[in-house]
C-alpha cells in the first residue's frame, strides 16, 4: 500500500517554563532547512504565545503538518508548557495526519517519552494503523476512501467563496484555469488555513498537491521554493505581500472581499462571454440552498469539463507522437473574437495542447 511509506520524519519541539523552545526530538531525521522552517512556524516562539492546534504547509514536495498543545499539570511533563508535533510526509492530506498528530500528541502528554510515540508512528509506517488505549484505532485507509474527491482536500467552502465574490468569482477560476498565480491574504493564520483547500478544489481535474502552498511567509527561502512554480495558489498573512505584484498574478484579499488582477496579467485575463456564462452559472449554484457543497464542486467540474471538451474539439494538428493539438492557424480560421480567441489560445497553452 503506498500511503506506508509517505511518512517521512516526525519531531518534537518544547516550548518550557522559563520560555525557552527547544528541539527535543527527531526520527529518524531533518535538514537544517526544514528544522528552522518548522521552529518559525510552530508559533512556539514570544512572550504571550496563542498556540495555533493545527497548522499545515510545504517545502519543495514535503508536506508538513504541525500540531500544537497545551501542557497541563496532570500530564507526564512537568516543565513543558507547550510542545509541537511535527509530521514531515510525501502525501496533501490534512485530515488524516492532524488526526494522527492528536494521537501522537495525547500519548506524548501521557507517557513524557518520545519512545511510545515512536512505536506509534513506526506501526502506521510498517502496518497503516496503530491503536491506544484511550484513543482507539487510526487506519491509513479510512483517509484513503475519505478523500478520493476533492483531491484530498475535502474541507471545501466553493459556495460560501462565490457567495463571497458574486460574479468576481469567475477572476479565480479563470486564474485557476489558465494556470496563473494566486496569493490569498487573510492575517488570521487560522482563517487562512481553512480557505486555502477551497481554491484547487474548483479544478478538479487538476492535483491539489501541484499548486497549493497553504502558508507562506515572505522570507527568501520560502520565497524561493515558490518562485521554483510557474503556477500556484499560495496563502500569506502578511498584509506586505498586496505590494509584491512579482508574486502573483491574482491576489485575493478576503477581509477586503477585494480580487485584484496584477497589471501584467490584465491581458490574459481578459473576460469574454463564455465568462460570463460561467460566472453566472456558479452565482446560481451558490444560492441554490439545495445543493450540497459536494454537488457545486461537481457541477463546477462537469462545466470545465464542456469547456476542455471545446477546446479539444479545436485540436485538429496531430503531432509526431500522435498527441492532437491547437494550432494558431486553427483559430485564425475560427475567425473568433479577438478576447475569446486569446482566452482559448492561453486555454491550451495551460494545457499543454498548443502548438507553439
Amino acid at each position: 500500500m503506498s500511503a506506508l511509506v509517505d511518512l517521512i520524519a516526525c519531531n518534537i519541539i518544547e516550548r518550557d517554563s522559563n520560555g525557552d523552545v527547544l528541539w527535543t526530538w527527531s526520527y529518524p531525521s531533518v535538514t537544517e532547512q526544514q528544522k528552522c522552517l518548522v521552529l518559525r512556524k510552530c508559533c512556539l516562539d514570544g512572550d504571550h504565545v496563542i498556540v495555533q492546534p493545527f497548522i499545515y504547509g510545504r517545502s519543495g514536495k514535503t508536506w508538513y503538518y504541525i500540531s500544537c498543545t497545551e501542557v497541563f499539570d496532570s500530564d507526564n511533563l512537568p516543565r513543558v508548557k507547550q510542545f509541537a508535533l511535527v509530521l514531515w510526509s510525501r502525501d496533501l492530506n490534512p485530515d488524516k495526519y492532524e488526526t494522527l498528530c492528536r494521537m501522537l500528541s495525547k500519548t506524548y502528554c501521557k507517557t513524557g517519552s518520545p519512545v511510545s510515540l515512536l512505536q506509534l508512528y513506526l506501526s502506521v509506517v510498517t502496518r497503516g494503523s496503530c491503536t491506544t488505549e484511550e484513543n482507539g484505532t487510526f487506519l491509513v485507509r479510512d483517509f484513503e476512501a475519505r478523500t478520493n474527491h476533492n483531491n484530498h482536500m475535502p474541507n471545501t467552502r466553493i459556495k460560501e467563496l462565490i457567495k463571497m465574490f458574486g460574479l468576481e468569482t469567475i477572476l479565480i477560476y479563470t486564474a485557476l484555469l489558465l494556470k496563473k498565480r494566486i496569493v490569498v491574504y487573510h492575517h488570521s493564520l487560522e482563517t487562512l488555513l481553512k480557505w486555502m483547500p477551497t481554491y484547487p478544489a474548483l479544478m478538479c481535474h487538476r492535483e491539489a498537491a501541484d499548486i497549493l502552498y497553504p502558508w507562506i511567509d515572505l522570507v527568501s527561502e520560502e520565497l524561493l521554493d515558490l518562485k521554483s512554480n510557474m503556477s500556484y495558489v499560495a496563502g500569506c498573512r502578511d498584509s506586505g505581500v498586496g505590494a509584491r505584484t512579482d508574486l502573483y498574478d491574482v491576489l485575493v484579499n478576503l477581509p477586503a472581499r477585494e480580487i485584484t488582477v496584477a497589471t501584467h496579467a490584465k491581458e490574459s485575463m481578459t473576460m469574454t462571454k463564455t465568462h460570463k456564462d460561467i460566472a453566472v452559472f456558479m452565482v446560481q449554484l451558490s444560492e441554490n440552498e439545495s445543493l450540497s457543497e459536494q454537488q457545486a464542486v461537481r457541477e463546477i467540474a462537469d462545466k470545465t469539463r464542456e469547456l476542455l471538451n471545446q477546446l479539444r474539439s479545436l485540436a485538429t494538428v496531430s503531432t509526431p507522437d500522435g498527441k492532437h493539438v491547437v494550432s494558431i492557424e486553427t483559430l485564425r480560421e475560427r475567425n473568433l473574437p479577438p478576447a475569446l480567441d486569446n482566452f482559448l489560445f492561453n486555454l491550451a497553452v495551460a494545457e499543454n495542447m498548443m502548438m507553439l
